[in-house]
């Protein structure tokens, strides 16, 4: 008898437990805005959330860490670097860097990883092997050694280019790899930095990730990494002490700035519950298609848009059964005949972008 009342408890725990889990985990997949997004024990390599992992996205400004690792394993700090023309050509993040400055090595990482410069990174990939297409080689023989096998890299600032992409599984595991360089931990755990160049230039540059300024957050967040283009969106991959463990986060294909921030946190909290038991892990794949816009330069790529949740959607306008696209008069993309453009149908969404100038990374 003693048994079979044994049993029925149980049985009722399971049965008030199992749809509370549920419940949890469904919330938890509905909240995340990110395309992809994946939550790593940092002990044990234990995926503990994990939305589309596998999904190859463009990784922005996240590929800087790899950038970083390569440049350490192969130039001393103390070395300087002069900024070349193509360095100060390259579309970037203020404060510009100008051709003929120098910097030592360790003052680029800073700029590189706190301020995300694009600039620092062509610099720094062209004192390593003399041009960034030479320097993606040893980039991606890099990501081979860590076991990096859904990833591939054609630019070292992580700027837009064809074939160069990543999936949020392998972007948590550079994090993880890359933090066993101290210079790396340190540099991107810094809020804000001071900066002078060899003729005595000062840049203050503040870091990109927010999280690191949040009172609230001040003890978990570690540090990481942030990126964004038109087409990866917004990106952060992340490391936060969770109940003395530390916790990998990694999100991409946020659809705005904010949602960035939010997503990683729930991350987090998720983890923390799943590192105590209170929840199982949870791996969610749905159902991703991934567009390039046509033509668009590096620079097009880079322009950045709003932290708000606010997107303009551009559509044909015309009523014939085929239009053209050209930029109108209220910054909106409308159907309008004219020969130099892509033909499109009427009514056909042809792009969906935030609704700000302000550069993110």
């Amino acid at each position: 008898m003693k048994k079979i009342f044994l049993f029925l408890i149980f049985f009722l725990f399971l049965w008030f437990i199992w749809p509370l889990r549920a419940e949890i985990n469904s919330e938890y997949l509905e909240n995340i805005e990110a395309l992809s997004a994946v939550a790593l024990d940092g002990l044990t390599g234990q995926i503990l959330f994990a939305k589309n992992p596998n999904v190859k996205i463009p990784p922005a400004s996240t590929v800087k860490l790899l950038t970083a690792m390569v440049v350490l394993d192969r130039l001393p700090l103390t070395q300087e670097v002069r900024i070349s023309k193509n360095a100060e050509d390259t579309p970037s993040t203020p404060p510009k860097l100008y051709e003929g400055e120098f910097y030592t090595v360790e003052d680029l990482l800073h700029l590189m990883l706190i301020k995300s410069s694009n600039q620092a990174a062509v610099a720094l990939a062209e004192a390593v092997a003399g041009s960034e297409e030479n320097f993606a080689k040893l980039m991606n023989m890099k990501a081979r050694t860590l076991g990096l096998k859904d990833s591939h890299f054609v630019t070292a600032s992580g700027l837009p280019a064809p074939n160069q992409y990543t999936t949020a599984y392998e972007l948590a595991l550079l994090l993880y790899e890359a933090l066993k360089y101290p210079h790396i931990k340190e540099i991107i755990s810094l809020p804000v930095k001071v900066i002078t160049s060899k003729k005595g230039r000062t840049l203050v540059v503040k870091n990109t990730n927010k999280l690191l300024f949040e009172d609230d957050l001040k003890e978990e967040i570690l540090g990481g990494k942030t990126g964004y283009t038109r087409l990866s969106k917004h990106c952060l991959v992340n490391v936060a002490k969770v109940n003395h463990r530390l916790v990998i986060t990694s999100v991409l294909g946020a659809p705005y700035r904010d949602a960035l921030w939010e997503d990683t946190k729930k991350l987090i909290k998720f983890s923390e519950l799943v590192l105590k038991n209170q929840i199982s892990p949870v791996v969610i794949n749905t159902t991703v298609n991934l567009t390039v816009p046509a033509n668009l330069s590096p620079k097009e790529y880079y322009k950045s848009k709003s932290s708000k949740k606010r997107v303009v959607k551009y559509y044909a306008k015309k009523s014939s059964e085929k239009v053209y696209v050209k930029k109108s008069t209220t910054k909106k993309f409308y159907a309008k005949k004219d020969s130099k453009k892509k033909i499109v149908k009427k009514g056909k969404k042809i792009y969906t972008a935030s609704s700000s100038n302000k550069a993110k990374s």
